[in-house]
């Protein structure tokens, strides 16, 4: 089983696709859209996936990077979408991708004596682990904790008025991108043909016109069955209605914080249900997040106004023994929901997904999040009718053959990691390894100072 996706792979996967007919044709190279090719090539499905860019370039790379249990849904009684995220988490956590995912605690900090809503909602969230399967050494039991050991777990929390925590657990994905990743090379694994730096310009029923953005040259990719898995920018090839959300986060490093191992859930004043999250990764740094508002423009590449950075400051400073000022913040980054088009706040507008058939043909599967991704992959595949085969994905190990650690090139970085990238995750350029590959690229200062040792070594390999 062949894994490695590179330029030599991409080159013979591109000629290939136009000699023989597909039977799924899929568009995007998110999560959706890889974990959609997984699916349909192992079911024995002829599969093509084209990405106009590189491998998670649209939102699976601006998440939260966590795998969540469907707690927030659960509050706002959706039990069904509550109990598939739970489910769907641990599949991820225990057979999928345990190498990709990791247990996150997760702190409520209390400065009063009791918080009975959100002890109550966290022991419904074990519940929901209960009935998912996942095993207790996966996911531990929520607790109270006494203020000396909410201190310890997060160092950086103002201690004034402050009675203990709320302590809970969820999984946290190594990386998302990572993920997308790993899902593409399994997918190329069971034979389906990855080719990124592939625009469609038309999409059909029956095949896709498309332009090879690195020779620019055009070709054409006929299928029995055609995908639509391109998240927000879904509506520029189907008749999808969308309203998009963006989800802004800050970086910060994690001592000068006061974070170890151990997330922070920070109420946001004046509002019922609505936390913002300061996340520690394995690198030493720390996502604050998060926003949810409505946009009107999908750009490539979204940005943080200024207005979500002010927001997430100020809420983390209301329980941090310091201020948090715009020094802190080392790096930002946002992402699009593609959240289907109802009534309402962004916030409150469901997360469950859909699977839709234009009139020409092209199925379309939109809505969702990162963690029911197989969930979604399935019911598009389903939809096509292609084969009788039942979803196979929930017994596949995603692909896990890592380096070992070499000559650091940024922190949580080494040549052997960007070596690897090259021969074996696709990645054709210096930015595919910045920005996708690794998350060097989320710090403009380590882009920087990496960039010229990333060149070097493209060039040698």
């Amino acid at each position: 089983m062949n894994t490695s996706l590179n330029a030599t792979r991409r080159q013979n996967d591109l000629e290939a696709a136009q000699q023989e007919v597909a039977d799924v044709l899929v568009i995007g190279g998110g999560v959706t859209g890889t974990g959609v090719a997984l699916d349909a090539a192992s079911r024995g499905l002829k599969t093509v996936l084209l990405e106009a860019h590189d491998l998670a370039f649209g939102t699976s790379r601006w998440s939260s990077k966590l795998v969540h249990g469907g707690l927030r849904y659960l509050a706002k009684g959706d039990v069904k979408l509550a109990h598939e995220s739970a489910v769907e988490r641990g599949i991820l956590m225990t057979r999928t991708a345990p190498h990709l995912t990791r247990t996150l605690p997760m702190l409520f900090p209390l400065h009063t004596n009791a918080n009975h809503f959100v002890m109550a909602g966290l022991k419904a969230g074990n519940a929901l682990r209960i009935a998912a399967g996942t095993p207790a050494n996966v996911l531990p039991r929520p607790r109270r904790v006494p203020k000396h050991e909410a201190l310890a777990l997060v160092p950086g929390l103002n201690s004034e008025n402050l009675t203990g925590g709320l302590l809970n657990y969820d999984g946290q994905l190594v990386d998302d991108a990572r993920l997308v990743v790993a899902l593409a090379r399994t997918a190329a694994g069971y034979g389906a043909k990855i080719i990124t730096r592939a625009k469609v310009v038309t999409l059909q029923g029956d095949g896709a016109e498309v332009l090879d953005t690195l020779t620019g040259t055009a070709f054409t990719v006929k299928a029995k069955a055609v995908i639509n898995a391109t998240g927000v920018w879904a509506g520029t090839l189907a008749p999808v209605h969308l309203r998009p959300s963006r989800g802004s986060h800050l970086v910060v490093d994690a001592k000068t914080v006061g974070l170890t191992g151990t997330a922070l859930t920070i109420p946001v004043p004046g509002e019922r249900n609505r936390y913002a999250l300061l996340l520690p990764q394995a690198n030493g740094r720390a996502y604050l997040g998060l926003t949810d508002e409505p946009v009107d423009e999908i750009p490539d590449v979204p940005t943080v106004p200024e207005s979500d950075v002010d927001f997430l400051l100020n809420t983390a400073s209301g329980v941090l023994h310091r201020k948090l000022t715009r020094e802190d913040v080392i790096g930002s980054y946002a992402g699009l929901r593609p959240l289907l088009e109802a009534e309402g706040q962004s916030a409150d507008l469901s997360r469950h997904h859909a699977v839709l058939k234009a009139p020409n043909g092209v199925i379309t599967i939109v809505g969702g999040k990162l963690t029911t991704y197989r969930k979604m992959a399935a019911d598009a595949v389903n939809a096509t009718n292609l084969t009788q085969m039942p979803c196979r994905t929930k017994d596949i190990r995603l692909v896990d053959d890592r380096p070992h650690p070499t000559t650091p090139i940024a922190p949580g970085v080494t040549e052997a990691d960007i070596v690897h990238a090259i021969k074996h995750e696709g990645a054709l350029d210096i930015d595919d390894i910045l920005d996708r590959r690794t998350r060097i690229g989320l710090v403009p200062a380590d882009r920087e100072k990496a960039a010229p040792a990333i060149a070097k070594l493209f060039t040698a390999v």
